[in-house]
């Protein structure tokens, strides 16, 4: 499909599932190589699962695991600015070496919201691999040490990420048609 229609709102695509797949390789490899030790990968639900499945069956790091945390700062189409937890990690991660595996940076709220979190529970050491990263809405410092594909300030749904919880089982990534 070259477009679709998501409640009132049509996307067209924007990064094919093909694209998607050697993005993710590629990532998968500069992790692997990255020296990384004994890693917690730490997905953001809900939009980064498809990445965090198909990237952690590219990872091969010894005695890595992967956890979840969900948190939330979108309304519709837009970032409300305001972080809710929703769902935290369930085991100590002290010393941990931790990959935050995002499905998409942008103004960097969330992602700093994380970071202070993992930085309470005394974590060794922080990498950020996101899969798509808006450099024109970033407003942190916070480095991110993979990055997958930048991409302009448009508003993208399919491969995990969401227009009002719709669209995820998409397999390629669509951007709001204008």
């Amino acid at each position: 499909m070259k477009t679709v229609k998501l409640h009132n709102k049509t996307f067209e695509v924007f990064i094919a599932e093909t694209e998607i797949s050697t993005i993710v390789h590629s990532m998968a490899n500069q992790i692997n190589i990255s020296g990384i030790k004994n890693p917690l990968f730490i997905a953001v639900l809900n939009g980064s699962f498809l990445f965090a499945a198909d990237i952690m069956r590219k990872i091969n790091i010894p005695n890595c695991e992967i956890s979840f945390i969900k948190l939330s700062s979108y309304l519709g189409t837009e970032s409300t600015g305001e972080v809710n937890e929703l769902i935290g990690l369930g085991q100590d991660i002290k010393n941990r070496n931790i990959v935050i595996l995002e499905d998409i940076i942008d103004t960097g709220i969330t992602l700093e919201k994380i970071i202070l979190l993992l930085e309470k529970e005394e974590v060794n050491d922080i990498k950020v691999a996101t899969l798509l990263f808006k450099p024109e809405a970033y407003k942190k410092d916070i480095e991110i040490d993979f990055i997958g594909k930048s991409i302009p300030n448009d508003f993208v749904v399919g491969y995990g990420l969401d227009y009002d919880e719709i669209g995820r089982n998409l397999p390629h990534i669509y951007k709001l048609k204008e």
